[in-house]
């Protein structure tokens, strides 16, 4: 171990009491159980790709880092060329191991698998790693690796659609961390689950200061000229958690994957798409009858807009089960090779001046139309951050069927840390939750979120929930880590996963 790092050490046992290893609990509700499929078309690939063996390996064992950056593990840490492929394309993991040092490499696809959460797709190695050089950054604080490329593999056919990690092993050291990408297909299905991956690297502060958060002089800078480069590696995750073995997975494993664990679950019929694919791939959002913004979705281009927009126009139905959705507006270039959409920048923000009052140097940002409400039915307001209970407010409306939930009945702690409110005026909106935000128990903040839906003009829905921890009332995959922050949620609630069931029966009859 080089003696100028002091590190941070989890065990396994660590890892199974903590991050990785919160107990299952799918809790699907009277009705319905594990493994029945919720989809009209009983053999899809989710329900065959979960009927494989699984296995909980695919977690982290033993992880450092690096306390002078406190976001860096450096024994060993990598990145993909792409954030996602198709079958047949070649994945390239370009890997630093510092000290040099012999690694091994396993992938692995994240779903249900009986509760394992992930199966094994193959270990290739050992290899002979060696220190990659750290990029220097430029006017715009740009850190762009030019790493070379440790390991090519081309996908094979028979690789479902859906998120997955790879696992890297130090064998001098023992240390882990994982690279992710995303393995998109062009099939039909009832939902297309999109992952927030642009949010993902804009929080990215590997390997110490450089997120779009970081001017230089402060570390949650507002405004523009910063640029993050997708070619770097993912560091520990900065906000909410201490998660260090979520290290190099970006958000994935915090606020989408209990979703994605309890949809395979039940055997939903779902592919899986990169923030980049609604930008670049307007065509391919219909081939889905539903749309699913999830977790902690912030930032968007304007064509993802308007791509999405143009869908829900089209007879889309769309379920934004995440908060501080759509707010930050980017703009993405090539990187220095010529490789598109690698490097974003944050150049405004959607919606009105003054919705985001809490963060000043907001301001400097351009506001204008379109604004999130457009699409979403509310959008983030001032202060942004906060938490709540989520509170009903039509029993009588379908999607509390089967719930026994009354006027005022609560799913405590639900709501936070940053959540969607200032409901548009769209004809046929209905708030279906709503109530004031909090920065501590009982110490109200002067926000109240609104979860809404409406229905379009072709006769689909377009849900808000409002709150980026929808998920945590649905599952507790392994490698869950319950957030509390202004108010802790309660995770798994049967009223809720009874209003996503009846959300997506309707959204994919």
């Amino acid at each position: 171990m080089n003696p100028r790092y002091r590190f941070s050490l989890i065990n396994r046992r660590q890892a199974l009491k903590g991050l990785f290893g919160a107990g299952l609990s799918v809790g699907t509700g009277a009705c319905f159980s594990p493994n029945q499929s919720r989809s009209n078309q009983p053999s899809n690939p989710v329900v065959l790709e979960n009927q494989k063996e699984g296995t909980r390996d695919w977690m982290l064992k033993t992880t450092g880092i690096d306390p002078s950056t406190r976001y860096r593990c450096p024994w060993i840490e990598g990145y993909c060329s792409q954030t996602r492929y198709r079958a047949g394309d070649k994945l390239q993991v370009k890997v630093s191991t510092r000290p040099a040092s012999g690694f091994l490499l396993d992938i692995y696809r994240l779903g249900y698998y009986a509760g394992k959460g992930g199966r094994h797709m193959g270990q290739w190695g050992p290899f002979n790693g060696r220190s990659q050089d750290d990029p220097a950054a430029d006017a715009k604080r740009r850190l762009d690796c030019q790493w070379e490329t440790s390991f090519e593999y081309h996908i094979p056919a028979d690789w479902v659609s859906g998120v997955y990690l790879v696992k890297l092993t130090s064998l001098k050291e023992g240390y882990q961390s994982y690279a992710i990408f995303i393995l998109r297909d062009d099939r039909e299905a009832d939902f297309m689950f999109q992952c927030s991956d642009h949010t993902w690297q804009a929080y990215n502060r590997w390997p110490d200061q450089f997120s779009l958060y970081d001017n230089g002089q402060t570390e949650w800078y507002w405004g523009g000229g910063i640029e993050v480069s997708f070619n770097r590696p993912y560091g520990k995750y900065c906000q909410i958690l201490d998660a260090p073995l979520s290290t190099g997975s970006g958000e994935f494993l915090l606020w989408e994957f209990p979703t994605a664990f309890w949809m395979e679950s039940l055997g939903y019929d779902v592919t899986y798409i990169s923030n980049q694919d609604t930008h670049s791939d307007a065509p391919g959002l219909h081939r889905c009858k539903s749309f699913l913004s999830v977790g902690h979705d912030e930032y968007w281009t304007l064509q993802m807009f308007r791509n999405v927009q143009q869908a829900i126009k089209q007879g889309t139905h769309a379920a934004f089960l995440s908060g501080n959705a759509v707010c930050g507006k980017i703009h993405l270039q090539q990187d220095r090779q010529g490789n598109p959409d690698r490097v974003m920048e944050r150049i405004g923000v959607f919606g009105p001046p003054g919705g985001t009052r809490e963060f000043n140097s907001m301001s400097k940002l351009i506001h204008e139309p379109p604004y999130a409400s457009e699409l979403m039915g509310a959008q983030s307001t001032g202060p942004v951050t906060g938490g709540a209970d989520w509170i009903c407010r039509q029993p009588d409306h379908w999607i509390f069927d089967g719930t026994q939930m009354s006027m005022g009945d609560a799913i405590p702690g639900l709501v936070g840390w940053e959540w969607h409110g200032d409901p548009a005026d769209i004809h046929g909106l209905e708030i279906l939750a709503s109530g004031k935000t909090q920065t501590a128990p009982g110490i109200l903040n002067g926000g109240e979120y609104t979860a809404t839906i409406y229905q379009a003009p072709k006769g689909n829905w377009v849900f808000n929930a409002a709150t980026i921890w929808w998920g945590d009332g649905l599952s507790e995959p392994p490698g869950y880590v319950r957030p509390s922050v202004y108010t802790t949620p309660k995770g798994p609630d049967t009223r809720l996963q009874r209003i996503t069931l009846n959300l997506f029966d309707r959204m994919k009859s």
